[in-house]
Formats: C-alpha cells, structure tokens, sequence
C-alpha cells in the first residue's frame, strides 16, 4: 500500500457522520462533555462511558491531532486514536487503526437507536471507497447495546482494507468504535482488546 493509500484510510477514520452533516439542527438539551480518558501502560481508560482498550503493543497515538482535526469540539470528541505506525510514513500493506470518538445525539436529529448512526456513516464510507459487506447487527460487548457493521475497500493485487464500526448510545452520546485492518481476523483481534465494566488483563 502506498503513502496516498494510508493517507486515506486515516482521512476515513477523521471523518465522522456530523462532519459531513451543513444543516443548522434544532436546539437540545446539551449532554454532559464526556472526560476525554487516558492511556496508562497500554490501556486506555473512560470513566464517563466505563470502558477500557488494551492498545496493540508499540502503536502510534494520534489522539491529540485528530481531537484538533474535529469539525466540532462541542458536540464531537475524539477520544482515543491509535495506529500500527505513523499516518504519514511509508510503509507496506494497511496502516491498521482504532478510533473511539463520542458524538452527541443531539447532531442526529430523530436518532432512537444506534443502527440508525449507520445511515450516514454509510454515506461517508462510501464516499471514500468502502463497501458494507452486512447489514447492521447486534454486537453485545460485556451485555452492552452495541451495533456493528463492517466494511471493505479493495485494492490492487488482491489487498484490502477491512473496517469495521461499532456503535453505542449512552449519556447523550453515540459513542462509535472503529477498528481497521488488513483482514477480518486482525479486526477480530483489535476488538477484543475492548472491554466494559472490569479491568483489562495488560498484554505481555
């Protein structure tokens, strides 16, 4: 993969729903900011949504850049964002990723449930080349209401890039989890990294 390729799929995990949204929404009562969390060893913390991530060894925070990339510190929040190697440098294959952002419910107007977040994100991946492979579906994580979809983006000589998006609603917010890798299994590995309500074992 080269550099305008990777360059790509970070620009995929900057862009949310909201971002691309221009109309002005009615008024709402405005959520509790959710605290940003932090990462101790390599696991990140949320005490606001009560989650934990068990990062990937020796990966990449991108946090702070992407928190000044938001469209709207007010009502979107990266809170965690995580890759293999630096966006910008060169290097084979995908550049794999995690992002955890929290939007508020309020920029979707009409939003009830967490599946419905997929209508629009579908419109932005889409946009950038990605293809839903399902349909929404229940993905508890810990007992928690999450939805998940997944997408693929294909790429010469058999490559590809899979993402898939979890999505949660709580405290006033969509919270929306976003894994990206070079196959299904690497996916699969990155969300179970993510856990709710107890202490997530530090990998060796």
């Amino acid at each position: 993969m080269n550099r305008a390729t990777t360059a790509l799929a970070f620009a995929v995990l900057l862009t949310s729903p909201f971002a691309a949204q221009t109309a002005q929404l009615p008024s709402a009562p405005k959520a509790a900011a959710p605290e940003p969390g932090e990462i101790a060893g390599n696991i990140y913390r949320n005490n606001s949504f009560g989650f934990s991530y068990r990062l990937p060894y020796g990966w990449v925070d991108r946090t702070p850049e992407m928190r000044e990339a938001a469209t709207d510190p007010a009502k979107e929040t990266v809170l965690l964002g995580v890759f293999e190697r630096p966006p910008e440098a060169n290097g084979e294959g995908v550049n794999s990723g995690v992002v955890i952002a929290a939007e508020t419910v309020a920029a979707y107007p009409g939003l009830k449930s967490a599946a419905q977040y997929f209508g629009p994100l579908g419109e932005i991946t889409t946009a950038k080349g990605l293809t839903a492979t399902n349909e929404p579906y229940e993905f508890p994580v810990d007992a928690k209401p999450i939805v998940r979809r997944d997408f693929i983006k294909k790429f010469g000589g058999g490559a590809s890039m899979h993402q898939s998006t979890l999505a949660w609603l709580a405290r006033g917010y969509v919270v929306s989890f976003t894994f990206i890798g070079s196959s299904d299994d690497e996916v699969l590995q990155l969300v179970e990294g993510l856990t709710f309500g107890k202490k997530p074992a530090a990998r060796k």
